[in-house]
């Protein structure tokens, strides 16, 4: 297995431990599938979705975002059996079409089964394609991580999509300032704080569910307010098809 994840080279520190735990995750036994250059699958994530939900916020939420991927499957899936409206981003991002939702009563009514529909290539197929500002506003937020610390810090597959997503959803209005992040992970992707640092475009976390519970991080940090589009990188712009003419469409709604 190559040390280089698919992303790999933009930050270093970031990188190096993004190997450690996927390697981790491999040589343990932990990783359902292969973890490299992914937000990785893990045992015990329904526990995890479990864990999450008994986060005050979440059962308040009519409205939650989840990431695309395999280990939040069990997130999404709770979501709709309690009644909540789902919202998630195509994997990627590489459609002309940057969301889709998922209401558990259109599901229902199409004879669509939660199962599928909290699987990737379900939520792809029966959900309803949406842009950006169609998304209401978000009662609570989850993403995807590789390695994350107690004190909120995350980071992911190295891609930067959920931090451009988060800063789009702030700029909108979308998520607010007490609006709930949160991520699910094996516990093994716990690290200590000074291996993921905060920098100026992250987002921190304020819950992280492990198969072993859930931890409140105390989080204060303050939250970017929006999309720095001079810091979005020009891979970005060529692989999301989508993006130039949302960029176009949120700076004519700046002051």
């Amino acid at each position: 297995m190559s040390d280089a994840g698919r992303w790999a080279g933009r930050n270093p520190e970031k990188d190096l431990v993004r190997n450690d735990v996927w390697r981790s995750l491999e040589a343990d036994g932990v990783a359902v599938g292969p973890a490299w250059s992914m937000i990785p699958n893990f045992v015990g994530a329904d526990l995890a979705a479990w864990h999450l939900a008994q986060a005050p916020e979440w059962a308040a939420a009519k409205t939650v975002k989840t990431n695309p991927d395999a280990p939040q499957i069990p997130v999404r899936l709770r979501a709709l059996y309690q009644g909540k409206t789902v919202y998630a981003p195509v994997p990627y991002l590489t459609r002309e079409f940057p969301y889709l939702r998922l209401d558990p009563e259109v599901l229902k009514a199409k004879g669509v089964s939660f199962e599928l529909a909290a699987t990737s290539e379900g939520f792809m197929a029966h959900g309803e394609r949406i842009e950006f500002e169609d998304v209401a506003p978000l009662d609570f937020a989850v993403v995807g991580s590789v390695a994350v610390s107690r004190l909120g810090g995350r980071t992911g597959k190295g891609a930067g999509f959920a931090d451009l997503e988060t800063a789009i959803f702030r700029e909108l209005g979308i998520i607010s300032d007490t609006t709930p992040i949160a991520t699910t992970i094996h516990s093994s992707q716990l690290v200590g704080p000074d291996r993921v640092v905060l920098e100026a475009h992250d987002s921190p976390l304020d819950y992280v569910a492990t198969e072993q519970g859930l931890i409140a991080t105390g989080n204060r940090d303050q939250r970017p307010g929006g999309v720095d589009w001079e810091r979005v990188r020009p891979d970005q712009f060529e692989n999301i098809p989508f993006l130039t003419a949302l960029r176009s469409r949120m700076e004519q709604r700046r002051p």
